[in-house]
C-alpha cells in the first residue's frame, strides 16, 4: 500500500524553483496581463469609442430621465475624462480571464492534484458569477428602480444627474451585485476547509436570509424592487452553494482523506 505523505511529495518532485526563478515568473504573468489590458482598450478606444461605451453605460438612466432632459458634467475635464475612466474599467473587465488565467499559471504548478480540481473550477465559477451579477445590476435592477427613482423625485426638483456621480453609483453596484453573486463560492471555500459543514449551512438558513436582506437594503437603491431583486438571487445561490459543496467535497479530497468519515 502506498504511503500518502510519499505520493504528495513525489507528485510535486523536480518542480521546485529558486526564489530569482518565481519572481521573474511573476514578473511575466504581471506583464502578460498588462498587455491583455492593453490589447483589449486599444480595441475598445478605436471601436466603439469612449464616449459611445459611455452612452450605452448610462442608458438605462438616461431612458428613465424626463423626454429631453440630459445628464451633466461639472468637472471641466469630466466630459474627457469619465469615458476614457469606463474604457479603461472595461477593458479590464473583458480581459479578466486572461488576467486570471495568468494568476492560475503562475500557482498551479505549486498545487496538488486534488487542490487544482477545486481551484480552477472555483476560479471559473467565481468569474462567471462576478460577470452575471454586474450584468443582472445592469439589465434587471437599473431598469427596474431608476424609474421608480425618477417617480418618487419632488415636481420641484430638475433631474439632471452628473456622469461622474453616475459612475461611481454604477461601480459600486457592479460590485455590490457581483460580489453577492459570489456566496457559493464562499460557501464551497468554508466548507472545504472545515470551518463549517453542510449541516450548519442548512440550520443558518434563516440568519442568512436575514443577514442578506440587510445587505440588500444598504447596497441597492432605496426602492423594495431593487432591494428583493438581490435579496432573492442572494439566497437562491446560498442554497446553490449548499448543493455545490457537497459535490466539491466529494471530489476533492486529498489521498488522505479518503479513509476519514466526511464531516458533511
Amino acid at each position: 500500500m502506498s504511503d500518502p505523505e510519499k505520493d504528495k511529495e513525489d507528485e510535486l518532485a523536480g518542480t521546485e524553483q529558486p526564489f530569482v526563478q518565481h519572481l521573474i515568473e511573476l514578473r511575466d504573468r504581471l506583464l502578460y496581463s498588462c498587455y491583455g489590458v492593453g490589447v483589449v482598450l486599444v480595441v475598445l478606444l478605436l471601436y466603439p469609442g469612449p464616449s459611445h461605451l459611455y452612452d450605452l453605460l448610462a442608458r438605462p438612466l438616461v431612458e428613465a430621465l424626463p423626454q429631453g432632459s440630459k445628464m451633466i458634467a461639472v468637472g471641466v475635464v469630466s466630459p474627457f475624462l469619465v469615458p476614457i475612466k469606463v474604457t479603461v474599467l472595461a477593458a479590464v473587465g473583458v480581459a479578466l480571464p486572461w488576467i486570471l488565467y495568468q494568476i492560475w499559471s503562475f500557482v498551479a504548478p505549486g498545487l496538488y492534484k486534488h487542490e487544482r480540481r477545486l481551484v480552477l473550477p472555483l476560479v471559473m465559477a467565481s468569474t462567471i458569477l462576478f460577470y452575471l451579477g454586474a450584468a443582472f445590476a445592469y439589465f434587471v435592477v437599473f431598469g427596474y428602480a431608476f424609474p421608480d427613482i425618477q417617480r418618487l423625485a419632488p415636481q420641484s426638483v430638475a433631474v439632471t444627474p452628473d456622469i461622474s456621480a453616475y459612475l461611481d453609483f454604477v461601480i459600486t453596484m457592479f460590485l455590490a451585485f457581483g460580489v453577492a453573486f459570489e456566496v457559493p463560492v464562499v460557501v464551497v471555500i468554508l466548507v472545504r476547509m472545515g470551518f463549517v459543514s453542510v449541516v450548519q449551512l442548512k440550520s443558518w438558513r434563516p440568519y442568512f436570509l436575514v443577514g442578506a436582506a440587510g445587505v440588500a437594503g444598504l447596497v441597492t437603491p432605496p426602492d423594495p424592487v431593487s432591494m428583493l431583486a438581490l435579496l432573492l438571487p442572494m439566497y437562491a445561490l446560498y442554497e446553490i452553494g449548499i448543493w455545490s459543496a457537497r459535490l466539491f467535497v466529494k471530489h476533492t479530497k486529498a489521498p488522505d482523506e479518503d479513509a476519514e468519515p466526511s464531516k458533511v
